[in-house]
């Protein structure tokens, strides 16, 4: 008998290993792309900084323009270092959403448009998909980075609201 029910409990445990290996992966979200691609250690920082990561690793869905690491490194000297100081949180998060808009919009929403978007920050980005996409000034690089709660667009400058 001890024999039959060591079996049994080894084949269930068997099968629950099977179906916890076969469950879904998860998808990451924007914060865990952003924080495992390695170009973007500045902006990860500065979310980190302005206490963001909760809201961005929250549900949404988001669309994010996100600046690389070389597009923070372009702003003037000293620019980031003193955006990071505590008493510098409100412009901070200012800046970053003004980098997030509402909803998950992809570049084939943006194809051949030429819009006025509220963003998170609560003013208008302008984006240009007429000639590849632009936001602002700033040219998307790589889109549709899809995460679990949003998409990311790589842009290569900082957009100031």
């Amino acid at each position: 008998m001890n024999r039959r029910f060591a079996l049994k409990s080894s084949i269930a445990a068997a099968g629950l290993a099977i179906v916890a290996a076969c469950a879904p992966m998860t998808e990451p979200d924007i914060v865990d792309i952003a924080a495992s691609n390695g170009n973007f250690n500045t902006l990860v920082a500065a979310v980190t900084a302005a206490d963001l990561v909760d809201t961005l690793k929250g549900p949404g869905p988001f669309t994010v323009f996100a600046p690389t690491d070389a597009a923070f490194a372009a702003l003037p000297a000293g620019t980031v270092d003193n955006l990071l100081l505590p008493e510098n949180k409100d412009q901070l998060v200012a800046i970053l959403t003004y980098h997030v808009v509402p909803g998950a919009v992809t570049s084939d929403q943006l194809a051949g448009q030429r819009l006025s978007v509220a963003t998170v920050n609560g003013a208008n980005v302008h984006i240009d998909g007429t000639n590849g996409v632009k936001v602002e000034e700033a040219n998307v690089t790589t889109a549709d980075i899809i995460a679990s709660n949003g998409v990311i667009h790589v842009i290569d400058s900082v957009l100031l609201p």
